[in-house]
């Protein structure tokens, strides 16, 4: 056998250790870390319910969600009350340790949006006057589920109480003409404003743009041209709405149809096996005995119907915990006959949504926009004039209806 050089053999021999010593460090080289991406972004929060229309089922007393949202950059409680179709004083009194002009950005913020029915029957518009809220019920067609339409309100201020009772629609009107009563021109004189006795359709006009008439001389349910003044003690007795929402209701409620104004500032209702109990502040001229009768009222408060269903369903309320809610209103649905329930753990709860306009809103987000604080300061001062809208008035008895028609 020929031998191969020793020059040519040691280079195959190196060769050969080369690629050993390749594959033995390949074997066992480290290999490089993983490399971690970024944590995955949370899911998008959910889109925000729709709190205006609902479709009833036999016997229901509650309708809608509380739901909660971050505040942005430039929000305000106005702004966040607009959105949703609330009040100011409903989203007030849900959120009563956040500032209502800097609430700050990425705060939560409870929406007030879920409601207990008032203790009345279901037909036409029903009224709460400490809810600051309306409701109508449409006539029900055979085989369909009964409606309710709800929107927020402005009602009279102290002195100027709206009255309470039932009446019915008598007319309305399109741009209507507001025949200043002789009793609010006094006013305005005395506070150095002098009115002019007939304000035609416009701008200036604080009946807005629809208006229905009642049987009630002097009281109307009609738009505004100050719509920061929903939601608050604003008017001289007569109903305000959004300018949106009264013209959803000039489009569909018709002549004749009753009206009911109540006074219940704690509702009850039932709502999957549990009552519930919803507290707002009494107002400052009710005249019943709060302070030295409270258990006596409340439990007066709570419908025979309920307390049977209450009884059938051998349950127990806690009226511990109604009293404190009633001390305490918030505005919030709370169940009072669930063992250790809490305003807490209803808001806890509460879904988180998106601070967006809700679809289905009668509102298209930009009309209209809710003032800045001085100009809703200056609505405050006109309520009570002297007033920055810091500390409440005093209670006053409330006036006879004035004589001259078109009240505001």
């Amino acid at each position: 056998m020929k031998m191969l050089p020793v020059r040519t053999l040691s280079a195959a021999m190196l060769c050969t250790a080369l690629v050993g010593c390749s594959l033995f460090g390949a074997w066992h080289r480290a290999a490089p870390p993983a490399a971690h991406g970024a944590p995955p972004a949370p899911p998008p929060l959910p889109a925000p319910v729709a709190n205006e229309r609902f479709t009833l089922t036999p016997d229901q007393d509650v309708v809608g969600v509380v739901q909660v949202v971050s505040a942005g950059k430039d929000d305000t409680l106005t702004d966040i009350a607009r959105r949703f179709n609330v009040g100011y004083e409903e989203i007030l009194r849900a959120n009563p340790k956040v500032d209502p002009w800097l609430p700050g950005e990425g705060r939560e913020i409870i929406v007030p949006s879920q409601f207990i029915l008032p203790d009345a029957p279901r037909t036409g518009i029903v009224i709460n006057i400490p809810a600051m809220r309306i409701f109508y019920f449409p006539p029900v067609k055979r085989g369909e589920h009964q409606v309710v339409l709800t929107h927020p309100i402005g009602i009279g201020k102290v002195g100027w109480r709206t009255p309470e009772g039932v009446t019915k629609i008598v007319r309305s009107q399109k741009d209507p003409t507001w025949r200043v009563p002789v009793s609010v021109r006094k006013e305005h004189h005395e506070n150095g404003e002098e009115l002019e006795p007939v304000i035609g359709p416009g701008p200036d006009n604080p009946l807005g743009k629809y208006a229905f008439y009642l049987q009630w001389p002097s009281y109307l349910i009609h738009g505004t041209n100050k719509p920061a003044g929903v939601g608050l003690r604003s008017s001289h007795g007569c109903i305000r709405l959004y300018p949106e929402d009264i013209e959803q209701f000039f489009n569909v409620i018709p002549i004749g149809t009753a009206v009911r104004v109540v006074n219940q500032p704690f509702l009850f209702g039932w709502r999957d096996g549990e009552l519930y109990m919803q507290a707002y502040d009494v107002m400052e001229d009710d005249t019943r005995d709060w302070k030295h009768a409270e258990k006596k009222l409340l439990t007066r408060s709570l419908a025979t119907r309920l307390q049977q269903e209450v009884q059938s369903h051998h349950e127990q309320v806690d009226w511990g915990l109604v009293t404190s809610l009633a001390r305490n209103p918030r505005g919030v649905p709370v169940p009072v006959t669930e063992p250790d329930s809490s305003l807490e753990q209803v808001l806890a709860a509460a879904p988180r949504v998106q601070n967006v306009l809700p679809e289905g809103s009668t509102w298209d987000g930009t009309s209209d926009l809710p003032m800045d604080e001085a100009s809703f300061q200056q609505i405050v001062s006109e309520i009570e004039p002297g007033s920055d809208g810091s500390t409440p008035a005093p209670a006053a008895a409330a006036p006879a209806a004035p004589a001259t028609k078109n009240g505001s």
